[in-house]
């Protein structure tokens, strides 16, 4: 193999063809607000006075990676129970500090979310929207509410972007404070590991908006945050158990179902390809998608870029191992091209 090539956004653009989707990771997000959504942003603002022995963890482990301390506390109570004298006691317990670390969390980027719309400038919204209008489908792994403000903040430019989550008026309640999901709609937008706005009622899937009560949608997660009442939140350690509990919800199903079955073109942009996402990423070998597009941030050489390109190689190979008659291309763009957000 010569020396990798590295493409600008537009370059790959043109190369892909017309049928184009993307997923976006945490990349998305910090790109915008790096001082907020980056995990160590997330962690001095997590209140951990519930759970101290969870931050002692973080401490222990120094590091600020909520899903990777979730991941050792699971683990961890897997291994004790193989051992004869341990104390059920601890073992409930660490298990109860896993549970409360994703709760913490939710709270956290509730917590730090910017507080309103306008936050965020006009000519980033327009950025935003002429990159996301390149796209059929999109895909998302953030729980904040960004990529939601930017599709619905359509004043600012004359683009029609295809942004349909599958969310409606309730039938026969069409005055409720909320919007629901429905199970027959063809959805453009997928929030594969839900979102701080979208909650599961038990009967419903329900989506906060700010159009049915006029109470800006981070105003109302804190409140329900408060209540007790916690959204759609995908942030187990382990892939397994994020299929898991993807599995086990209609709405995150369908999203995940949706991503196996795309074919075409597709970005990624702003992830690290960690294992810990694989229910994810494994559906691109194993699916019919034929030009892959990886984004790719800072200097290629870089442990984490090294990284990144051979997963992505990787999934060449395991497509050609697999008697697919669909090849799968790789390729790779400087996400910096892009300019997401302006």
């Amino acid at each position: 193999m010569g020396e990798l090539q590295i493409h600008s956004f537009e370059e790959c653009l043109n190369l892909a063809g017309a049928k184009k989707h993307i997923l976006l990771g945490n990349g998305f997000s910090i790109a915008l607000k790096p001082d907020i959504f980056s995990y160590g942003s997330l962690y001095s603002k997590a209140d951990f006075s519930t759970v101290p022995h969870a931050a002692e963890v973080f401490n222990a482990l120094a590091t600020q990676d909520f899903e990777a301390v979730i991941r050792l506390l699971v683990d961890m109570a897997k291994v004790l129970k193989c051992y004869e004298y341990t104390s059920p006691e601890l073992v409930e317990q660490i298990e109860k500090d896993a549970a409360a670390i994703k709760t913490i969390l939710a709270e956290a980027i509730a917590l730090n979310h910017p507080d309103r719309p306008y936050d965020i400038k006009n000519e980033q919204y327009a950025a935003c929207r002429a990159f996301l209008s390149h796209f059929e489908h999109i895909y998302t792994l953030n729980y904040d509410v960004l990529l939601y403000w930017a599709l619905m903040h359509d004043e600012v430019d004359e683009l029609h972007i295809r942004c349909d989550d599958g969310f409606r008026h309730p039938e026969g309640n069409e005055d409720a404070p909320y919007v629901s999901w429905q199970d027959s709609n063809s959805p453009t937008v997928h929030f594969l590991h839900g979102a701080l706005h979208i909650f599961d009622a038990g009967h419903e899937i329900t989506k906060y908006t700010w159009s049915k009560t006029d109470i800006p949608i981070v105003d109302q997660v804190r409140s329900a945050l408060d209540e007790e009442k916690y959204p759609v939140f995908v942030a187990e350690g382990h892939s397994r158990d994020k299929l898991d509990k993807i599995m086990h919800s209609a709405y995150l199903h369908k999203a995940l179902r949706s991503f196996s079955s795309i074919s075409g073109s597709l970005f990624v942009f702003g992830h690290s390809f960690d294992d810990n996402d694989d229910h994810v990423l494994s559906k691109i070998p194993q699916g019919r998608v034929t030009e892959l597009f990886v984004g790719l941030y800072g200097n290629p050489n870089s442990d984490n870029n090294k990284r990144i390109i051979a997963k992505a190689f990787s999934f060449v190979d395991f497509r050609a191992e697999s008697g697919k008659r669909n090849k799968l291309n790789v390729h790779f763009f400087d996400v910096g091209t892009a300019k997401v957000w302006g």
